[in-house]
């Protein structure tokens, strides 16, 4: 362990279980420090960091990656452990980041610099949730360079909105398959929404709807994961009166309307079908 000197600024350069860390030692605003009494105080916290397994010589070479150039490594290595759809939302929230940071070094990260970009996007009229959802892409990012633990009780989680919004009334929910109805071309949509308002599918879970999901013995539809967001999302929802008979066109007329699809049970994409007019939503 020792402390020496590159012209102005103070060095550490030690060992610990056969790892060399040999850098320069940083003030808690993360600039270069020319104070001996401070360097040697700073570095008595970095020795703890590694002990603790805060600090790591993987860490701290990413951590002197320039934002842009981590954010590469970043999404590469979110591949294996996101969706596609996922990782373009992210792709997305780290826009405005990487705009902000660009070629600012990770290590240069500090708690000023972070509030002044929650400051930046207000300014920009971003709403709460998408600065959370940003910073919270930039804490993993920090995280990996062990930097985050410098900083995390001084970034605030901004409050968001609470509120689901409005369940449709009868009324409305009746308004709006009327609406469906006034063109030929909306039947789609119509019994698109027919399912949607008595399954409370999404709209993946609908697009990826097949025949061999729906049980018209026992008057189910199964969501496999393959089509649902989450893993809770993977489901069986009973069919109601309206989806069950109407929608999908069942009852006495079964057998007539499998003949007029020439359907012989093999298919597996879901054919669109035509419904009668909607009695009850339930």
């Amino acid at each position: 362990m020792a402390l020496f000197k590159r012209g102005k600024w103070w060095w550490t350069d030690f060992s610990i279980n056969g790892v060399r860390y040999r850098q320069p030692v940083r003030d808690e605003r993360g600039q270069r420090t020319k104070d001996w009494r401070e360097a040697l105080a700073r570095e008595k916290e970095i020795i703890a960091q590694v002990q603790s397994g805060k600090l790591s010589a993987g860490g701290h070479s990413f951590a002197r990656l320039a934002f842009s150039e981590a954010m590469g490594r970043y999404l590469a290595d979110r591949l294996a452990h996101l969706a596609q759809r996922s990782v373009r939302t992210e792709r997305e929230r780290l826009k405005p980041v990487c705009a902000f940071f660009g070629n600012t070094q990770l290590c240069r990260i500090s708690t000023d610099s972070v509030r002044e970009y929650i400051g930046h996007r207000k300014q920009q009229d971003a709403a709460n949730r998408t600065i959370n959802m940003e910073i919270g892409i930039l804490r993993r990012m920090l995280k990996r360079a062990k930097r985050w633990h410098l900083m995390a009780d001084e970034i605030p989680h901004l409050p968001e909105r609470c509120d689901v919004g409005r369940a449709l009334t009868f009324e409305e929910k009746a308004r709006l398959l009327r609406m469906a109805a006034a063109k030929p071309e909306w039947d789609t949509a119509r019994l698109a929404a027919i399912l949607t308002l008595n399954t409370t599918m999404r709209g993946c879970e609908l697009k990826g709807l097949r025949w061999r999901a729906v049980d018209f013995m026992e008057r189910t539809v199964t969501v496999r994961r393959t089509t649902t967001k989450t893993d809770a999302g993977e489901r069986s929802i009973p069919l109601n009166q309206t989806p069950g008979l109407q929608s999908f066109n069942c009852g006495s007329g079964l057998s007539c309307y499998w003949a007029s699809l020439n359907w012989n049970g093999t298919s597996s994409r879901t054919p669109r079908v035509r419904a009668g007019p909607i009695q009850q939503c339930r």
